[in-house]
């Protein structure tokens, strides 16, 4: 267990190595997705231990290669009341994990590939309802390896080819395969070449010198300096297992750390962006509005200086006040008219509101003459708003002509 623990435990920090490298060096995938490769491949590997990641160089059908993860190793495969084990390697494309990975089978030197098979092309490429159901961020890796290992155990992919032997002896068992199910054994394959659909069991390893049930520990447990040795590198491997444990830990933490500041530093990169957009936008508006004021300030400018010889040349250096204003054209005229007309009827009714109060005229006489001034009046404000609508056009023509006249210069 505690051998198990440190193969994870240096999986783990292989895929924390190549996943934060950066440059020309790093691996082809989204930043934003190496957290959750990171997430998928460490689950897996907690699941199914005989997968190893590796990083090799994969070549896609148009001839590109690029360098992607990969995991290489073998999923068990349930048959007959017997777990076999069958090689597989997983490539994780560069759109993963919004994509599916590429899974072949690996047939070793004795095995050959069932054909034909529902799930495996005569290349070794794995295409299963969950690969073509892959839907991101629900899909992962962990339930991907227990479809193929359903998938399989219906249908095993491969084949022990057996080979011949130069010395064969008698057997005693007429039936060397108990267990071959007449389905599989009358494949496309001639029987008398190929035996049960069956993998090799599950890969073994030398035993550890550390070890505590073997022949070896067994052997030397007779002698006190050994087993006093053994306990203390036993001792040590336990102190550093928890001290690398501890390691991981902290380094896991301070990775989530780093990957929240990197969230932060986004959205904060994203709200500058925005706010110096809104302040160029305001940038834009002011200077606009400083070519209307230079356009404005122009006119008044033009107008005192036509007019500044006026208040000189008035009597006692006085101003006629019927002479200050002149106007520009005809509408200007009509409109300081209508003005002029509009105001003093204004003054009129007044008067003659307090007149009647005072009794200086009777009312009937004061009722006619307000009616007929009122009437006036309305004239004269219809005529004022007909003038002051053609104005406001020529205004808005003769400010656009000014303004293009600026821009050009």
């Amino acid at each position: 267990m505690a051998g198990q623990s440190g193969l994870n435990q240096q999986h783990t920090q292989f895929l924390n190595s190549v996943l934060s490298q950066r440059g020309p060096s790093a691996l082809p995938y989204v930043e934003d997705t190496k957290w959750h490769i990171r997430q998928h491949l460490v689950a897996l590997i907690d699941a199914y231990p005989s997968l190893e990641p590796k990083t090799a160089t994969f070549t896609h059908n148009d001839g590109r290669t690029v360098n992607l993860l990969q995991l290489d190793g073998t999923i068990p495969m349930p048959f007959q009341g017997v777990t076999y084990n069958i090689p597989v390697i997983i490539w994780l494309v560069e759109t993963y994990p919004r994509f599916p990975p590429c899974v072949y089978v690996n047939p070793t030197r004795d095995m050959v590939i069932k054909r034909p098979h529902a799930y495996v092309n005569p290349s070794g490429l794995v295409s299963i309802p969950y690969l073509q159901n892959w839907l991101y961020p629900s899909s992962n890796l962990v339930d991907l390896a227990k479809n193929l290992s359903e998938y399989f155990a219906r249908d095993p992919p491969l084949f022990s080819q057996r080979r011949p032997n130069p010395n064969p002896t008698p057997n005693p068992n007429p039936n060397p395969n108990p267990h071959l199910s007449p389905s599989l054994s009358n494949s496309s394959y001639p029987s008398g070449s190929y035996a049960r659909p069956v993998i090799p069991p599950t890969r073994t390893y030398p035993p550890s010198p550390y070890g505590s049930s073997g022949s070896f520990s067994r052997a030397q447990t007779d002698d006190p300096t050994e087993v006093y040795k053994r306990n203390a590198i036993n001792k040590l491997v336990e102190m550093v297992h928890g001290d690398m444990a501890g390691l991981r830990k902290t380094r896991e933490a301070e990775m989530d750390g780093l990957f929240n500041a990197q969230v932060a530093l986004r959205q904060r990169s994203e709200q500058l962006g925005k706010g110096l957009k809104e302040m160029l936008d305001e940038k834009e508006g002011l200077e606009q509005q400083l070519q209307m004021v230079l356009m404005n300030s122009d006119v008044l400018e033009g107008w005192l200086r036509q007019n500044e010889g006026k208040a000189k040349g008035g009597v006692d250096g006085g101003v006629d006040v019927d002479d200050a204003f002149d106007c520009v054209d005809v509408l200007s005229k009509q409109m300081l008219e209508c003005t002029a007309s509009d105001l003093a009827i204004e003054d009129v009714v007044y008067s003659l509101d307090k007149a009647v109060q005072d009794g200086a005229i009777p009312f009937d006489q004061y009722l006619r003459t307000v009616r007929l001034l009122s009437r006036e009046q309305f004239f004269h404000r219809a005529t004022a708003a007909k003038v002051r609508a053609v104005q406001m056009q020529s205004q808005v023509a003769n400010m656009a002509a000014r303004l293009s006249h600026y821009v050009a210069s």
